[in-house]
């Protein structure tokens, strides 16, 4: 509250590739910015959640979440209101499909990623108490492309049986695991707990093509790499549910 109140501005790649190219070709470049952006006050809001209860150990808790919030330049489809589509669907298949793992499986859907993270603050300051029984939190948040597996963070021990389960995930050419995953919105909690964190790995070579500008609609997402990150989210979070033991610290 202290520090300085300096105005920022961000411009799409697009945008920042074209005054690059004029600025080669010894273009001389005069740039207007209009900024009508303006800080209001805060708003009550709220994670929304929905799970499916463990049959066995209820109190253990996979979570799978993207978070609800955008940038108003467009719809927020890639970031992300696909990641959190994708984390319900999740969920909403093993209910179709009778599945009730052994442990909790979790959709969170987070409140203010893109201001302040309160959504994720907010979730783990609620179950601090359970976080030690949380044995894996995965966040959707780089896009619903065609996904390739899922990076990683975690002991040894559960690095050796994620990438056993993510053998499952072949057929549909998902079972990479890579060297790191989390993201923002699960952070507070991982942090905190100390629980293993994944990420959704894709394919995000258009990823800031339209991260966080007017083209961030729902007609850039392929219906079948969606469907097929869901599968590879569904796969991977109801065997860890499931499996006779917990995911190793």
């Amino acid at each position: 509250d202290n520090a300085p109140r300096i105005p920022a501005a961000a411009i799409t790649n697009e945008d920042a590739d074209r005054l690059q190219r004029l600025q080669n070709r010894g273009v001389k470049l005069i740039v207007r910015l209009s900024m009508e952006a303006r800080m209001l006050p805060d708003a009550e809001s709220a994670n929304v959640v929905a799970e499916i209860v463990g049959r066995e150990h209820p109190e253990e808790v996979i979570v799978v979440g993207g978070h609800l919030d955008s940038w108003d330049v467009g719809t927020g489809a890639t970031d992300d209101g696909g990641g959190s589509i994708a984390a319900w669907e999740a969920i909403r298949l093993m209910k179709k499909l009778g599945l009730r793992p052994r442990r909790t499986v979790r959709a969170v859907l987070f409140t203010n990623e893109e201001n302040g993270l309160r959504g994720g603050a907010g979730y783990r300051d609620q179950h601090k108490a359970e976080l030690p029984d949380h044995l894996l939190m995965i966040e959707i948040d780089g896009g619903v492309f065609r996904p390739r597996g899922f990076g990683f963070s975690g002991s040894a021990a559960a690095r050796a049986l994620v990438k056993d389960i993510s053998s499952l995930l072949a057929g549909i050419d998902a079972a990479a695991i890579g060297s790191a995953g989390g993201g923002a919105d699960i952070g507070p909690s991982v942090e905190s707990g100390k629980i293993a964190s994944m990420s959704l790995d894709v394919d995000s070579s258009l990823y800031f093509t339209i991260h966080h500008t007017m083209a961030d609609t729902i007609e850039r997402i392929e219906p079948a790499d969606l469907a097929k990150g869901v599968a590879a989210i569904a796969g991977m979070s109801y065997v860890v549910a499931d499996m006779p033991q917990r995911l190793p610290r």
